[in-house]
């Protein structure tokens, strides 16, 4: 069955698994089912959870996961609930792909793209809170809040006051008249990317409650019973990017007395696993999934932009009174990545290496991040 989507770093996340031979893998996020179907096909004792919270997503995968017969049970629900429905099979995998899916862009009706009619948002379409209520009955306040929060915009109260005096004339009723009123150009704080882009991921988030759904995810794993399972998560963006990081990172902690104690005291046994997989470790994963998506032609001005700053590393740092690096170091050094994209964008010359670099890595910054951690029983409260 052919597939319209094809899923991001699929040869990263089928190697992630390479060791699984045998239990159950659990897909949370299985929209058209493309990791999966790899999984499935690569692990031929492996069986799969999948999970999905939108019936269209599970209705088409069970059609192209046909193959693979009784290996396969579908679960329409949200993944911070799934955990619980099967922490007592042998899970050796779980996949998480955080984020609005291709299956729900790619068509209008679901009401998340600039162009659709509707204005709906939801992943699933049984949930009662919708686009449509949060952009005409939320208060200025709350509009500013998911703006400022979830779309980390900085013209959250403007945008939320459009909005607002918008509405009071006539009900904002499409996604395309949402987007019209926000603006679909960059035009400030020099974002390479526009602020109905980031003012509709806000009102998603909102509406999906897709944070809540990621930390209890997580909360879920950490209290089952689960034992020696690989966990990978892919997340695109920087707020669920954090949540991920931080309870990883707190996961390998052992201990977790207060700083301030001298001496161990609460019996220094409350890891539950270790991250296998660090952002260094995954750099040239990013490469791969920025030329893999990115079809705007901003691609080879971000190539452009690497091999003239390896090139000219000095030339370019000192024309703009920086100080020198070493240019056999890092390009992603901190020290240079800091002074490049600090600098203000009225000082850098059109078509600069800076711009080009400043361009580029914006726009490098969305890519997909993926993160792995493998989890055993046994933490303690």
């Amino acid at each position: 069955m052919d597939t319209p989507h094809i899923p991001v770093l699929i040869n990263e996340v089928t190697n992630i698994f390479s060791n699984l031979d045998s239990g159950y893998f659990v897909d949370c996020t299985l929209g058209y089912a493309g990791h999966s179907y790899e999984i499935l096909k690569k692990y031929k004792n492996v069986k799969l959870i999948a999970c999905d919270r939108d019936i269209e997503a599970i209705n088409f995968s069970k059609n192209r996961l046909s193959e693979f017969g009784d290996r396969v049970n579908f679960f329409h629900t949200s993944f911070s609930k799934i955990i619980d429905e099967c922490e007592s099979l042998p899970i050796r995998g779980i996949l998480a792909d955080i984020g609005v899916s291709s299956l729900q862009l790619d068509k209008l009706s679901r009401g998340f793209g600039f162009d659709s009619e509707v204005l709906d948002m939801r992943m699933n379409q049984s949930d009662g809170l919708n686009a449509y209520d949060v952009v005409n009955r939320y208060p200025k306040n709350e509009l500013e809040r998911i703006f400022r929060d979830y779309g980390e915009l900085r013209e959250y109260k403007k945008i939320a006051k459009k909005i607002c005096d918008e509405r009071e004339k006539t009900p904002i009723d499409s996604a395309k008249k949402l987007s019209e009123i926000i603006g679909t150009k960059s035009h400030f704080g020099g974002r390479k990317i526009s602020p109905a882009t980031l003012a509709f991921q806000a009102i998603r988030i909102e509406v999906n409650d897709e944070l809540n759904e990621l930390k209890t995810l997580l909360e879920s794993i950490k209290a089952s019973k689960i034992d020696n399972c690989i966990l990978a998560i892919i997340s695109f963006h920087s707020l669920e990017d954090r949540i991920v990081k931080q309870t990883f990172k707190s996961w390998t902690k052992s201990c977790i007395c207060p700083p301030e104690v001298f001496k161990c005291e609460c019996g220094d046994n409350h890891s539950i696993g270790k991250i296998l997989t660090k952002l260094s470790e995954v750099k040239d994963n990013f490469d791969r999934a920025f030329a893999e998506e990115n079809k705007t032609g901003d691609l080879a001005a971000f190539e452009k932009g690497i091999k003239l700053i390896q090139e000219q590393f000095n030339k370019v740092l000192e024309e703009f009174g920086l100080e020198t690096i070493d240019p056999t170091g890092e390009v992603f050094d901190p020290n240079l990545h800091e002074a490049l994209m600090n600098q203000p964008s009225d000082t850098v010359p059109e078509g600069s290496v800076i711009q080009v670099f400043q361009k580029g890595y914006r726009i490098k910054n969305k890519l997909l991040k993926v993160a792995k951690v493998i989890v055993s029983s046994g933490a303690s409260a």
